[in-house]
C-alpha cells in the first residue's frame, strides 16, 4: 500500500456502519413531548415513505449460500460487475423478495430498490402496512422517512447561530465559496441541491435557488459515475487528483473499488462539504431519520471539491503531491475558503501544504485545517502555521440516551440511537462465549467479519445480549458480530476513559462508560443475568467539553512559540451527509474527529466573508479566537488560565454571533509571516528578510516556549467596531510572573491601529513548566481576550548545531558549558531488498534487513541514521528501532533514505534496528546504518568555550573547535550545561569531514 508522504484523514469515526449491516426492526416512536412544538416549528413538511430494509446481504456482501445464485462479493482487489450474471441474477433475486414483502401488506408507490450497498426499498405506505411490516419474518427495519422531533445535526443550535438575532439573521453564506479538499463528494445528496425551493428544504423539485457565480473558474471534471451534469449552482465545482497514486490506473491497480472521479466512496468529504455548506434543513432517512434534519454552518455557500483522498479500506488517505495541486488549482478557481480535514505536520512551517497555505492566506483565502486526532496526549497538535486556523474538537449538547435494565433491578444508562427495545434476554460477557481456540483477546473485543473473521460461538450467543469490550475494531464492527453470532444486542463498554458514541448499530446497542464495566462484567458472569434494552430518547448534556481524542498542544513547532491549536468547535458525533458505498447504503451518518470540527470553523469562515467582505483571513480567525468562550472540562488553578485547558481549547470555543463583531482584530500579512518563517526555521527564501522571533506574530494569542527570564512582545490591534473606542487592558492568571501591558489603554478612531507590548518577567514560577493567563481589552460593549502560555527556563539553547552558538540566560549566577564527544558513528554497511507489500513487520523476513547495536551503560543520547548517499538512487529505505527488551523505540519513514531515530538516556543492551526496503527501483539497495553512542565524557577533539557567569536576560556565545579528526567522518556530540536547576538537555553537536 502506497505510503510516503501519505497523511490521513482525520475521522476517528472512518463510517459508523457497514455494507453488512442490518438495522433491527423499529417502530415509529413519538417524540417526547417537550420537544413537540419544537419539532412541529421546525419540521414542516413529511410525506408516507418508510425505507424497509430486508435480511438478505446486499449484492456487495453476498457470498452465496442460496441454491442457484452465485457468490457476488467481489474478491480483494476487485471491483463488482453489475452486469455479470451472477450480479444480475441476484439482484433480481432481491427485487422479487422486496416485490413480495412489499405486496404481502397490500403494496404501496415503490419509491426506491436497493440492491448493492443496502438491500431493501422505500415505499409510501400506511402506518398500518408499515407497523405489519415490521413484525413480517425476513424485515430487518422499518423507518419512517420524516424529520423527528430533534432538529440535528444541532450545532448551529449550540454555537447560537439560529438565536433570535444570531448570525444566520445577518449571513448565510451567500455568495461564498468553500473549497473542500478532502475525499470527494455525494453529489446527489440534498444538502448539495440548487432546488431547495421556497420553503429552503432542499427538496429536488423545488425551484431554482442559486444563481451563476460571476468570476468563478472551477469546473467540474468528469470520471467514473460523474458526469459534468452532475455539478449544479450549488455544487460549482468538482475535481480529483490521483497522481500522487499513478493516475487512474494507480487506483484501479490499488483501490479498484474506488470512483476515478470526483464521486466519494468513503463519506469523509461529503460529511465534511454538508457540514461546512450544505442546505439548511434538509430531511435525514434510513436509520438515522431520528435525529431529524441537517444543516450546514454556512447553509447559503457554494461548494467546490477537490478529491485528494482514496478510500483504503482503512480510511482515507491522501498524498501530499495531489494535496498541493489542489489547494493550488482552488485558489485559481476562485474560493474563499478551503477546509482541509487531513493530517499534517506536527512540526515544520515549510511543508508543502504549509507552505500552499501560505500562499492561500496571501490570495485571501481563509483556510480551515483540522487539529489531529493524536489526543489526549499533549504536544500532538497538527498543522502549526499561523497563517492557517488549526481546530480542535469538543462536544456538543446533543446526546441520545438508553437505559439497559439488567435482571437485578440496576439500570444503567448510555449513548444509544435505538428505536426499539430488545429483551429481557441472556445477558452474557463476550470473554465467555468465543469460539474454542478463538484469541482470548479479540473474542473479549468482538471481532467480526469485517475484522478478518468471527470469534463468537453461535451455540453460545443465539438470542442474547453480549457485553463487549471497546478497543482496536471500530465500534459499529463489534455489533456486526454479535449479530452474525445470532446475538440480539450489545452493551459496549469503554476499558478507559473515553468518548461515548450513539451510531447506528447492526444489532441494538447501548456504549456505556468505563466505570460502568466491572459492575457489568461482573453480573453477566453470574447465573441467570439477564438484561433489556430499552429505546433511546434524547438527553441534552454539558458542553462543551475537549474530546478525548481531540490533538493539545504544546506545539512542537517554533520550539512552542505559536500556540496551536488556534480554537475549538464541535467535532464529536457529528451527523451529517456521506457517500452510500462506503456508509453500508447510508446516506447520513454520524462521524467525530477533528475532520468535523475543521468544517465547522470553515463554514464560519464562509458566514465571516459574507458579512466582512474586506476582511483579511487574518482579521476572520482572530475574530473567532477573541470572542471564544471556554470548554468545561478545566481544572486549578482557574479554568481559563489553566495552561492544561489553554492546549485544549486555544482561545476558546467558537461564539460566531460575537465573532460578528468582535471590536478589536489582530491582523498580519505575507511578509510577516515570512520574517516569522524565517525566524522560525530559517531556510530559503529568507535572503534579504529580517528574521522575526516567532512569538512577535501579530497573532490573537502570545505563547513563549522558552523565556529565558524576561521577554518583551509586540502586537497590533484595529478598531473593526464601526465607531470610536477605548479599551482597558486586564490581565488574569500568569501566577509566579510581573506582567505589564504598555500603554494600558487604547483609544482608537474608526479603522484606528496601535502597537502595544507585553513584558513578562518571571519571579517564582516554576522553571520548564508552562503558566497560563489571559489578557483581555475590554470597554463598549467589547470583550477581546487572548490567551497566554509562558514557559520560563533557566536556559534557551538550540537542541543541534554543527559549530557555535548563542544562549539566553534565565537566571543569574555562575555557569559552565562542558564538552561531550565527539564520537565517530559506527558504520554498518548492508544490502535490503524490496518488501512486496510495503508493510513493515518485525516478523517478516522478506524486504527486512535487521542491524543489531550495543548501546553501553552510560551512554546519554544515542542515534541511528541512514542518509541517501548511501542507497542506490531514487531508494526508499526506512529505518525501525527495538530496544532491548524487544519493545519498539520509534521508527523513520520519511521520504528517500534519510531516516533518523534519537534515543535520550537510552538502557543499556542490544539495540535491533530494521532496514525496511519500502522503494527499491532496482529491486534491492545497499545502505550504510550509522549508529552513535554518545557517553558524558569529552573526547577531547571538541572544545567548548563559554562564558563563566549568567544574567537573567542576557545572552552569551558558546565557542565550539574541534582538532584531529579523521576525514569522510560523521561524528556527534554535545554541549551539557551546569550552574543552575533546570538546565535543558545537551544540546547535540553534529560535525561531519569532508
Amino acid at each position: 500500500m502506497p505510503k510516503k508522504p501519505l497523511v490521513t484523514l482525520l475521522s476517528t469515526t472512518a463510517m459508523t456502519v457497514l455494507a453488512a449491516m442490518s438495522i433491527p426492526v423499529t417502530t415509529v416512536v413519538a417524540a417526547p413531548a417537550a420537544n413537540e412544538a419544537k419539532a412541529a416549528a421546525r419540521n414542516k413538511f413529511t410525506n408516507n415513505a418508510y425505507i424497509v430494509q430486508l435480511a438478505e446481504q446486499p449484492v456487495t456482501a453476498y457470498t452465496g449460500g442460496i441454491k442457484g445464485l452465485q457468490a457476488t462479493k467481489p474478491k480483494t482487489g476487485q471491483k463488482i460487475d453489475p452486469y455479470s450474471p451472477a450480479v444480475v441474477n441476484y439482484r433480481s433475486f432481491l427485487e422479487s423478495r422486496q416485490e413480495a414483502i412489499l405486496a404481502s401488506v397490500g403494496g404501496g408507490k415503490k419509491l426506491h430498490s436497493y440492491a448493492y450497498v443496502f438491500n431493501g426499498f422505500a415505499a409510501e405506505l400506511t402506518a398500518e402496512q408499515a407497523a405489519k411490516l415490521a413484525q413480517t419474518k425476513g424485515v430487518l427495519a422499518v423507518t419512517k422517512d420524516e424529520a423527528r422531533s430533534v432538529d440535528t445535526s444541532s450545532t448551529p443550535d449550540f454555537i447560537g447561530l439560529t438565536a433570535p438575532g444570531g448570525a444566520w439573521s445577518q449571513t448565510q453564506g451567500e455568495g461564498v465559496i468553500i473549497g473542500i479538499v478532502d475525499g470527494g463528494i455525494w453529489p446527489e445528496s440534498l444538502s448539495f441541491s440548487d432546488r431547495t425551493g421556497s420553503n429552503g428544504n432542499a427538496s429536488k423539485e423545488g425551484k431554482l435557488a442559486y444563481q451563476q457565480i460571476p468570476g468563478w473558474h472551477g469546473r467540474c471534471i468528469p470520471g467514473e459515475e460523474f458526469n459534468a451534469s452532475n455539478c449544479n449552482q450549488k455544487l460549482i465545482g468538482a475535481r480529483y487528483y490521483n497522481a500522487g497514486w499513478g493516475g487512474n490506473s494507480g487506483i484501479d491497480a490499488q483501490l479498484p473499488w474506488e470512483f476515478n472521479s470526483p464521486r466519494d466512496f468513503g463519506g469523509h468529504g461529503t460529511h465534511v462539504a454538508s457540514t461546512a455548506g450544505g442546505n439548511q434543513n434538509v430531511p435525514i432517512t434510513g436509520a438515522a431519520a431520528v435525529f431529524g434534519s441537517i444543516n450546514g454552518i454556512a447553509p447559503r455557500a457554494r461548494i467546490a471539491a477537490y478529491k485528494v483522498c482514496w478510500e483504503t479500506g482503512t480510511g482515507g488517505s491522501c498524498f501530499n503531491s495531489d494535496s498541493v495541486a489542489a489547494i493550488d488549482q482552488a485558489v485559481a478557481d476562485g474560493v474563499d475558503v478551503i477546509n482541509f480535514s487531513i493530517s499534517g505536520s506536527q512540526t515544520s512551517f515549510r511543508d508543502p501544504v504549509e507552505v500552499a497555505f501560505l500562499f492561500a492566506a496571501d490570495a485571501g483565502v481563509f483556510v480551515a485545517a483540522s487539529a489531529g486526532n493524536a489526543g489526549p496526549a499533549s504536544s500532538t497538535v497538527a498543522h502549526p502555521s499561523p497563517w492557517l486556523t488549526t481546530v480542535a474538537a469538543g462536544t456538543h449538547d446533543r446526546n441520545y440516551d438508553a437505559v439497559v435494565t439488567l435482571g437485578n433491578g440496576t439500570t444503567v444508562t448510555g449513548s444509544s440511537v435505538n428505536q426499539v427495545a430488545t429483551g429481557p434476554a441472556p445477558f452474557v460477557y463476550a470473554g465467555d462465549v468465543g469460539l474454542p481456540g478463538a484469541d482470548p483477546a479479540q473474542v473479549n473485543l468482538c471481532y467480526s467479519s469485517a475484522d478478518g473473521g468471527n470469534v463468537l460461538d453461535p451455540a453460545k450467543v443465539a438470542g442474547k445480549i453480549v457485553l463487549c469490550d471497546r478497543g482496536v475494531t471500530a465500534r459499529v464492527n463489534k455489533s456486526l458480530a454479535v449479530r452474525e453470532a445470532g446475538g440480539i444486542g450489545m452493551v459496549l463498554a469503554n476499558v478507559v476513559d473515553g468518548t461515548l458514541n450513539a451510531e447506528v448499530h447492526s444489532v441494538p446497542t447501548v456504549h456505556v462508560r468505563h466505570t460502568l464495566r466491572a459492575s457489568l462484567l461482573a453480573y453477566a458472569q453470574t447465573s441467570g443475568a439477564t438484561a433489556q434494552i430499552g429505546v433511546s430518547y434524547f438527553a441534552p448534556v454539558v458542553a462543551p467539553i475537549t474530546a478525548s481524542f481531540s490533538s493539545r498542544g504544546p506545539s512542537r513547532a517554533a520550539n512552542g512559540d505559536v500556540l496551536k491549536p488556534d480554537l475549538i468547535a464541535p467535532g464529536q458525533d457529528i451527523l451529517a451527509a456521506v457517500a452510500p458505498p462506503g456508509n453500508g447504503g447510508e446516506s447520513f451518518a454520524s462521524y467525530q474527529g477533528t475532520s468535523m470540527s475543521s468544517p465547522h470553523v470553515a463554514g464560519l469562515g464562509a458566514l465571516m466573508k459574507e458579512k466582512h467582505p474586506t476582511w483579511s483571513p487574518m482579521m476572520i480567525k482572530s475574530a473567532l479566537m477573541t470572542t471564544g468562550s471556554d470548554v468545561l472540562d478545566g481544572g486549578t488553578p482557574a479554568p481559563n488560565t489553566n495552561p492544561v485547558l489553554i492546549f485544549r481549547q486555544g482561545a476558546g470555543h467558537v461564539r460566531p454571533n460575537s465573532a460578528l463583531n468582535p471590536g478589536l482584530v489582530y491582523d498580519s500579512k505575507f511578509t510577516d509571516w515570512l520574517s516569522f518563517l524565517c525566524g522560525a526555521q530559517p531556510g530559503g527564501g529568507c535572503t534579504g528578510v529580517t528574521p522575526m522571533d516567532p512569538s512577535n506574530l501579530n497573532q490573537a494569542s502570545i505563547a513563549i516556549g522558552d523565556m529565558a527570564g524576561v521577554q518583551t512582545v509586540k502586537r497590533r490591534v484595529t478598531n473593526v467596531s464601526g465607531g470610536p473606542l477605548t479599551v482597558n487592558a486586564a490581565l488574569t492568571g500568569m501566577a509566579g510572573f510581573n506582567v505589564v501591558v504598555s500603554p494600558s489603554t487604547l483609544a482608537l478612531a474608526r479603522g484606528q491601529s496601535a502597537e502595544f507590548t507585553v513584558s513578562f518577567t518571571r519571579t517564582t514560577a516554576a522553571l520548564n513548566a508552562y503558566t497560563g493567563g489571559q489578557l483581555t481589552w475590554t470597554g463598549g460593549d467589547y470583550s477581546v481576550r487572548s490567551p497566554i502560555v509562558v514557559r520560563p527556563v533557566a536556559l534557551a539553547a538550540p537542541t543541534e548545531v554543527s559549530g557555535s552558538y548563542r544562549v539566553t540566560f534565565g537566571y543569574t549566577g555562575p555557569f559552565t558549558a562542558s564538552a561531550r564527544g565527539l564520537v565517530p558513528a559506527a558504520v554498518t554497511p548492508g544490502t535490503v531488498a524490496q518488501d512486496p507489500d510495503q508493510t513493515f513487520d518485525p516478523n517478516d523476513a522478506v524486504g527486512n534487513t535487521l542491524v543489531e547495536v550495543q548501546v553501553p551503560a552510560g551512554t546519554t543520547y544515542a542515534r541511528f541514521s541512514l542518509f541517501d548517499a548511501d542507497v542506490a538512487p531514487g531508494s526508499d529505505v526506512d529505518l525501525y528501532v527495538f530496544g532491548p527488551t524487544g519493545a519498539f523505540v520509534a521508527g523513520s519513514g520519511n521520504g528517500g533514505s534519510d531516516e533518523e531515530v534519537n534515543v535520550l538516556n537510552p538502557a543499556p543492551g542490544t539495540y535491533y534496528v530494521f532496514m525496511h526496503g519500502w522503494g527499491l527501483p532496482t529491486g534491492t539497495s545497499t545502505f550504510k546504518l550509522h549508529a552513535w553512542a554518545l557517553g558524558s565524557t569529552a573526547a577531547g577533539n571538541m572544545t567548548v568555550t563559554a562564558p563563566a557567569a549568567a544574567e537573567t536576560g542576557m545572552t552569551g556565545e558558546i565557542s565550539i573547535s574541534t582538532s584531529g579528526l579523521a576525514a569522510g567522518t560523521k561524528y556527534l556530540g554535545s554541549v551539557a550545561y551546569d550552574g543552575a536547576a533546570g538546565m535543558p538537555n545537551p544540546t547535540i553537536v553534529r560535525v561531519d569531514t569532508p
